[in-house]
């Protein structure tokens, strides 16, 4: 079993806890990088959606949302929370073409080993219209590696994210923004990143 399919399985089998872990963290600092710099009747991607928490906020702000995410059982939870369907996707299954004004993918890509990361990248950017805009968020850090419960995480530093989104990316790297963990009693610093599509 790889890191993928391992976390996959630990978000299947965990996923109650999880979603209690996240529904009700405060992302307003997150949205507010973002949302700005989307137009006026914007459809977004919320890939990974986990608890469907931020399409839920997104929805309810009059933003036109398609959830994905790769556990099925989070995709049923979420389905419910929205009231609308989940996709059941992992990120090499996307096959959107330029259909959204930004893509939200909010500690979801960090599961990817460094390598797969470019190719999902682009698969991301045919999915964007014209100058769309990407929010991704990673753990802050220079390791990749399972966690004590399975996951896999690829972390990122401002130097390394620069590297991934490199001069024959298909985007441009706009902001790097390093936050603390939403969390309660979570001390993990959280590197944000916004980038444009070239």
């Amino acid at each position: 079993m790889n890191g993928s399919d391992q976390t996959l399985q630990y978000y299947n089998e965990n996923a109650q806890s999880f979603i209690a872990d996240t529904l009700s963290a405060d992302m307003s600092a997150q949205y507010a990088l973002f949302l700005p710099l989307l137009p006026e009747n914007t459809s977004i991607l919320d890939l990974g959606c986990g608890s469907g928490r931020d399409s839920l906020f997104f929805i309810t702000h009059g933003y036109r949302v398609t959830a994905v995410d790769g556990s099925p059982t989070l995709c049923d939870y979420a389905s419910s929370l929205l009231e609308q369907p989940v996709q059941c996707l992992n990120f090499n299954e996307l096959n959107f073409e330029e259909q959204f004004d930004g893509v939200w993918a909010c500690a979801s890509l960090l599961h990817l080993p460094f390598p797969q990361l470019t190719k999902v990248l682009g698969l991301i950017a045919d999915s964007l219209k014209p100058n769309g805009i990407l929010y991704a968020s990673f753990k802050y850090g220079t390791d990749s590696q399972l966690d004590g419960k399975g996951r896999f995480y690829c972390n990122f530093t401002e130097d390394t994210i620069h590297a991934l989104f490199g001069p024959n990316n298909a985007f441009k790297l706009l902001k790097t923004v390093v936050t603390e963990d939403v969390r309660p009693n979570m001390t993990q610093k959280w590197l944000n990143i916004i980038a444009k599509k070239k």
